[in-house]
């Protein structure tokens, strides 16, 4: 790791040699994190000549600025005003005012608290079944048997989507969040399947393969209604799929782990299960599900000290900034005493997470059925780390569990 004094052009802007999307760092991103941030408020990325900011004040700033730091051309690596985008640009993530609202605001009836309500006493039955499978076998992977098994049961019935093939969801989306980095080796991993997954996930937006009480079908009576246009619908539509699962079951593992161990806040969780959703998003904050997301500067943007010139892409460091001790005590510590509103691990503004608060009923479901149910939660074995470039996850989670 190499952070230096200055940037060429930048005369007093650190600038960082390190691949933040190389196999070193998604192992383990904090070291370069705690460096990023203490380089300075804005930090010149010298392998993709591009800024970076890990601060908290920096990243929360860019975040809700969609007027100068646009999403528009992408919020990945690639510049949409000079390339072509691999597929249809998300309506929700990767567009800006006017574009933007219509859709946003039929998601947000959409997944709104009625929406909620009606699904909630399904989920936690739901939730309490699995629970009973898994803890038959005493040891099991958390990821595959809970974090990945749980919104792969629930959500999709949501969306409305047939069970066949619903396993397409998660290398569908592990590609989606890989494309936002470079094109490295994880995107090539990913390449000669994308055709067909994007195929199979394009055929369930469209109405004839929608339940008729599902958010889809809801999503395309709206475009009937007007509220947004028919080319819409299945855009809005593919959202959902793209981004409704992988970041749940990335967050769920991410709780689950912080439970097993942290053995203290398991047990403070059991004696107050209304701490759940703190819980969660706890998790999120300490974990960064979603590590990463660009901007780009519409003009040139006075910030940290320095100016973000115009069309520059800036990369926003989600994960640095939930671990920012300039906003945040004792920041590596997974404690449910601890308010954590105000992490960006949704996001911030305009494009915050429209499913936070679906991903926070599906923890809610979970945690509350084996808060009922589980003395205790330990690791029973190596923990393997999944890399993807935006996204923190776990390839395998070994956990023991001892019913109450």
């Amino acid at each position: 790791m190499n952070l230096s004094a200055t940037s060429p052009g930048h005369d007093d802007l650190p600038s960082s040699d390190v691949d933040p999307f190389g196999h070193e760092v998604l192992e383990d991103p904090h070291p370069f994190h705690a460096e990023l941030r203490e380089s300075g408020p804005v930090v010149r990325l010298t392998g993709y000549d591009v800024y970076a900011m890990g601060r908290h004040e920096q990243v929360h700033a860019a975040l809700t600025d969609w007027q100068n730091f646009e999403s528009g051309a992408g919020v990945g690596l690639s510049n949409f005003r000079r390339e072509k985008p691999w597929r249809p640009p998300s309506l929700l993530l990767e567009a800006d005012p006017p574009r933007h609202d219509a859709p946003r605001a039929v998601l947000a009836r959409i997944l709104g608290p009625r929406a909620l309500r009606r699904l909630r006493d399904a989920w936690f039955a739901d939730a309490a079944a699995l629970t009973e499978q898994v803890l038959r076998t005493g040891e099991f992977d958390a990821v595959t048997s809970l974090a990945e098994a749980f919104p792969l049961r629930v959500f999709p019935d949501a969306v409305g989507i047939p069970e066949d093939g619903r396993e397409n969801l998660l290398p569908y989306g592990d590609h989606l969040f890989n494309a936002f980095g470079p094109p490295n080796d994880l995107v090539r991993q990913g390449n000669p399947r994308i055709a067909e997954l994007s195929a199979w996930v394009d055929a369930r937006c469209r109405p004839g393969m929608l339940d008729d009480d599902g958010f889809g079908a809801h999503i395309w009576r709206a475009a009937a209604r007007g509220d947004i246009t028919e080319a819409q619908a299945p855009l809005v539509v593919r959202s959902l799929l793209s981004a409704g699962v992988d970041t749940t079951v990335h967050g769920l593992a991410a709780v689950l782990h912080a439970f097993a161990t942290h053995p203290e806040q398991w047990r403070r969780l059991r004696r107050d299960p209304s701490l759940a959703r703190v819980a969660f998003d706890e998790a999120v904050r300490l974990e960064s599900p979603v590590q990463t997301f660009f901007r780009t500067a519409v003009t040139d943007v006075p910030i940290g000290g320095t100016v973000v010139e115009e069309g520059s892409k800036v990369l926003l460091f989600l994960g640095a900034a939930n671990r920012d001790p300039r906003r945040w005590e004792h920041p590596d510590t997974f404690d449910l005493a601890r308010d954590p509103s105000g992490h960006v691990g949704f996001g911030m503004g305009i494009h915050q997470c429209v499913g936070q608060h679906v991903a926070r009923l599906e923890s809610e479901a979970l945690l509350t059925a084996l808060a009922e149910r589980v003395e205790r939660i330990e690791i029973a074995g190596p923990v393997v780390r999944h890399h993807n470039n935006t996204l923190r996850a776990w390839r395998s989670l070994p956990v023991r569990v001892h019913p109450a």
